[in-house]
């Protein structure tokens, strides 16, 4: 995100005549994140000052090498639980009782959204319309003139679980995270009074209605929030869109290298040393204003939704053409991958993850990419050498539950949108499946379905019937997640992703008409022993008479 879409201030005051506080707190940028977090060590504790300086650092430390698959709100869960147990068995160690006590409020700004959690009683606000609502959740006691008691804080027990929330932003909005000296001395009308004046003119404020005299660690964050290009401000922006395009033509600074897709719209491009991919819109766009609508759309989202499952993209502030930039992946297609061989069953889970992933994170915008195929994926590694995948072509992605998008690769679409059906969850999870399924066959679960064809969907094989290295349980979840049935189907991305994290959990497989035998084996071999057995006896006895 643009430094420019938003203004931070941070400050602190110590209690009393102290001179240094147990509260810490650090508002960073990092990459494409607004990092804000305040802690409020615990004074009654040993280490209470260390703690709070602890769990920032550790925070900022791990969001900067956080791995690009995991979504923010795994992110900051896992990092604060991981800090807690570290803090808490430290204490045991050191002091037999805990002693690295903390309370922590914490925010993430990517794009236009907020990530929040707390554990403790440091809060976090949200001044919006000239109204303050509290966004945290106070762990604290309910009883009258028990308040300061915590019920939760960070290193109080070994295992914790943080509040967490998450909201859309809008311009001029103003979060504010605090400790308790801060709210305990101001209502909120005295912090909707000054919250715009930022953090500083708050802490100070409230000082002076103590005479400088604080009977706590007193600090505060201020972000405000100056918001993000729009979609329509995007699209009043009076660019050139060039006509024709050439290779070692230097575009604001970008030489262009060699074009990527046939088109010529898409090209390979460096600046600095560095390579990156710079995208046009198509010609027919200066004279379509559809067209035109559905490039700014693509180019819209790509810089909004920031998470590893995607190239990183950007929308430079001073262009002299219409174009946006990604991130350069080095590697090949999924396509050109499974062209030569079917892919291994430890990198057909990380795509599936992947993949799964990607939709829960863009379900959280309402909307789904609309076009996932293995053209659509590449395949690249990781610092650590290890295949992760990463999702291209941001100009499939729609609203979900659209009737009227044409979205789609007729093969990986599903039966119920050649009905006229809208494309949600399902209809994805049937793209997901058939592209697993492609991974670890080399064939198309329903064949090549050609556009305008009505199809027909005859059950598929298992996949075991080609690639015997594939686990029953892996097999099982693909073979659902393709189900032309839509009631046999995954409703769910978390369905599916619960199975692919539980292997043991997952239900067998068995094509339609399968026979009992196939279906519970054990069953009818107990039976057929019952009926043996009882045969044996009568059997015995005509003998004996």
């Amino acid at each position: 995100m643009e430094k420019k879409s938003f203004k931070t201030s941070a400050f602190g005051l110590a209690k009393e005549k102290e001179l240094v506080s147990d509260d810490f707190y650090e508002v960073k940028v990092i990459d494409d994140l607004c990092i804000a977090i305040l802690c409020d060590g615990v004074g009654s504790a040993k280490k209470g000052q260390e703690a709070s300086r602890r769990v920032v650092r550790y925070l900022i430390n791990n969001f900067k090498n956080r791995p690009q698959s995991w979504s923010i709100e795994k992110s900051l869960i896992t990092f604060i639980k991981n800090i807690n147990t570290i803090l808490y068995r430290e204490s045991i160690e050191e002091y037999e009782n805990v002693e690295y006590l903390s309370t922590l409020c914490a925010v993430i700004i990517e794009g236009d959204r907020l990530y929040g959690a707390n554990v403790g009683d440091s809060r976090i606000y949200l001044y919006r319309d000239k109204k303050l609502n509290q966004l945290s959740n106070d762990h604290s006691m309910d009883e009258k003139g028990m308040e300061h008691i915590l019920t939760k804080a960070i290193g109080l027990e070994e295992q914790v679980e943080p509040y967490y929330f998450e909201n859309n932003l809008q311009k001029d909005d103003f979060i504010l995270l605090c400790s308790d000296g801060l709210s305990n001395l101001l209502n909120q009308d005295e912090i909707s009074s000054k919250i715009t004046l930022g953090a500083t003119a708050l802490v100070k404020y409230a000082s002076k209605k103590v005479n400088d005299d604080l009977p706590d660690d007193t600090s505060a964050i201020v972000v405000k929030y100056n918001g993000i290009k729009s979609y329509k401000s995007l699209k009043q922006t009076d660019l050139e869109i060039p006509q024709t395009l050439k290779k070692d033509q230097i575009i604001d600074g970008y030489k262009l290298l060699k074009p990527l897709i046939e088109n010529q719209r898409t090209w390979l491009v460096e600046k600095n040393s560095k390579k990156y991919v710079m995208k046009f819109p198509e010609i027919i766009a200066s004279e379509d204003e559809k067209i035109l609508d559905l490039y700014i759309k693509e180019a819209w989202n790509a810089a909004r939704l920031k998470a590893g499952f995607f190239p990183k993209a950007v929308i430079p502030i001073n262009r002299s053409m219409r174009y946006y930039i990604m991130q350069y992946v080095e590697g090949e297609t999924l396509k050109e991958v499974i062209s030569k061989k079917p892919l291994k069953v430890e990198d057909t889970i990380t795509l599936a993850k992947t993949l799964l992933g990607a939709a829960s994170y863009l379900l959280k915008f309402d909307l789904v990419h609309g076009d996932i195929k293995p053209e659509n994926i590449i395949m690249t590694k990781n610092r650590h050498g290890k295949n992760i995948f990463k999702i291209i072509d941001f100009g499939s992605i729609v609203e979900t539950f659209s009737i009227t998008n044409k979205a789609g690769t007729p093969s990986y679409i599903a039966p119920e949108r050649f009905k006229g059906e809208a494309i949600s969850e399902q209809t994805e999870i049937f793209a997901i499946g058939v592209v697993l399924y492609e991974a670890l066959t080399k064939k198309l679960p329903y064949g090549e379905i050609e556009p305008f064809q009505t199809p027909t969907f005859k059950q598929p094989k298992p996949i075991r019937d080609y690639n015997k290295n594939v686990p029953y349980w892996l097999e099982s979840i693909v073979m659902h997640s393709i189900q032309a049935d839509q009631t046999k189907r995954y409703k769910n991305y978390s369905e599916m992703e619960y199975e692919l994290t539980h292997p043991d959990k997952v239900k067998p497989y068995f094509k339609d008409g399968a026979s009992i035998f196939e279906r519970e084996p054990a069953k009818v071999y107990k039976i057929l022993f019952v009926i043996s057995f009882i045969l044996n006896i009568v059997l015995i006895m005509l003998l004996l008479k």
